[in-house]
């Protein structure tokens, strides 16, 4: 059975230094079909995003139309995040079982589903079961379009494109803000269906993820599929070999279920992967997302000038991360990131304890803004796309659909418990909310220094055979 140093020593010539996967130069590669899949997937990661902003700048139109209480669109927004998780459960067994495409395909289904329901609704029963469709949809969506990615890209462009999901799921979220003001709340839903749709047209053009064709013993698709996304001038023979080679290493292991992702071999990866989502929902980013204008507004700020200049502010950051992220690096992103994130607690909690306790009353507001605009900006740089990067990452094929769908879980539940918890910790004390998140925060530096590797410029295999001692 191979191990991890017969791993290394396949990787490297005699000089020590480690051997590019294609013998040909890297720059000859066409890469097109790679950034044509990359599109098609991150469709599906603008729908989600679209999905998500709906609901906030639709409320006071749905609500006028179809007469509904506040309690009634309470539900109508929070079972969103319901769908999801169960999403989030089926994700991994739908991508293993119907392949990467054949997941996108359904969760784009329930989405057009989810669209037309809301845009036909008369009453809030058929808005509930399209939201949750559409919730279902995006908990799909967020586990398939990174680990897709991953699996199509060439390790120099992984976590450019991987990180390009997060890019445009905050894409969606804006675009969603400012259009809500000028169109009707069905125009919005009808508008839904337009990433959906040129996702299910764009998948008849692009090939599968070739390790999951491998994994499944299609080895004539694979071989297609690979070099499709290489070009067809490109000697893929290395490649194709390592990932055959390592399938196969793998296919000589017991067949993983859900309760042997806490054995020895897979717990590295299952911690890392399960830690990072803990560390980006509980550090508090959905409660200041979700609740962003009424903090601003708390502070004495203008909320739609605070607001206006957040969403722009997360698509300009999240696009730097995702020039970045294959220079510098997975690790020094998610520290900086950190660090941005626990300061701009900290500022903001000094705001609101200056507001409580009347201190300082002509510097609150500047604070608060300034928090709040430094926590979004280090989120963006890092923790809002590259815990989804290494998700995508660091889990063996053989255990990918089971690891991914808990780590997706953990993810969507962890964002109901903090957009849930948020206002019943702003009301027992509002500076101490944020000292909560920062000292999370300050936990989440910790953890990724002593437990998140470094993925940057390496293959899959290599990435997973180091965490997991293959």
């Amino acid at each position: 059975m191979a191990n991890k140093k017969d791993i290394e020593r396949r990787d490297r010539g005699q000089d020590g230094f480690r051997a590019p996967l294609v013998s040909q130069d890297e720059r000859k590669e066409n890469n097109f079909m790679v950034y044509l899949s990359t599109f098609v997937a991150v469709c599906g990661s603008y729908a989600f995003g679209t999905g998500v902003g709906y609901s906030s700048p639709t409320e006071a139109g749905i609500r006028r139309d179809l007469n509904l209480t506040m309690a009634q669109y309470s539900l109508f927004g929070s079972i969103l995040t319901f769908g999801a998780m169960i999403g989030a459960i089926a994700s991994g067994p739908m991508a293993d079982l119907f392949g990467r495409k054949g997941a996108l395909r359904i969760s784009s289904a329930f989405c057009i589903g989810g669209w037309l329901a809301i845009y036909f609704a008369q009453g809030p029963m058929p808005l509930d079961i399209g939201r949750l469709a559409n919730g279902f949809g995006m908990g799909v969506f967020s586990y398939v379009v990174p680990v897709f990615i991953a699996e199509i890209a060439p390790k120099q462009l992984r976590g450019l494109l991987t990180a390009a999901n997060q890019l445009l799921i905050v894409t969606g979220v804006s675009v969603s803000f400012v259009v809500g003001t000028i169109l009707h709340w069905r125009t919005m839903a009808l508008a839904g269906l337009i990433p959906c749709g040129v996702l299910l047209l764009g998948l008849f053009i692009i090939p599968e993820s070739p390790r999951w064709l491998a994994k499944i013993g299609k080895q004539r698709e694979f071989d297609a599929a690979l070099r499709k996304l290489r070009g067809e001038e490109i000697d893929v023979s290395e490649e194709a070999a390592e990932i055959r080679e390592y399938i196969e290493t793998l296919e000589r292991l017991p067949k993983a279920r859900l309760i042997d992702l806490f054995q020895s071999r897979y717990l590295s990866s299952v911690i890392i992967g399960v830690g990072l989502m803990i560390s980006q929902q509980f550090g508090g980013i959905n409660g200041i997302c979700f609740y962003a204008s009424s903090i601003f507004a708390s502070s004495g700020f203008p909320a739609d000038t605070g607001t206006i200049i957040y969403a722009v502010l997360q698509v300009v950051v999240t696009t730097l991360n995702a020039l970045l992220v294959d220079k510098l690096g997975r690790k020094p992103l998610l520290l900086v990131s950190l660090v941005g994130m626990t300061l701009g607690c900290i500022s903001t909690a000094a705001s609101f304890y200056f507001k409580t306790y009347q201190i300082a009353l002509g510097v609150a507001p500047a604070l608060a803004v300034t928090g709040i605009l430094l926590y979004i900006a280090g989120f963006s740089i890092g923790m809002g796309a590259v815990p989804w990067v290494i998700m995508s990452e660091i889990f063996s094929i053989d255990i990918k659909g089971a690891a991914g769908g808990l780590v997706t879980l953990v993810n969507w539940a962890g964002a109901w418990a903090v957009s849930y918890t948020f206002n019943f910790l702003s009301k027992w004390s509002s500076y101490g909310t944020f000292l909560l998140y920062a000292a999370v925060n300050v936990c989440s530096i910790l953890f990724v220094m002593k437990t998140v590797p470094e993925t940057k410029g390496k293959t899959l295999e290599q990435i997973q055979a180091a965490i997991n001692g293959y």
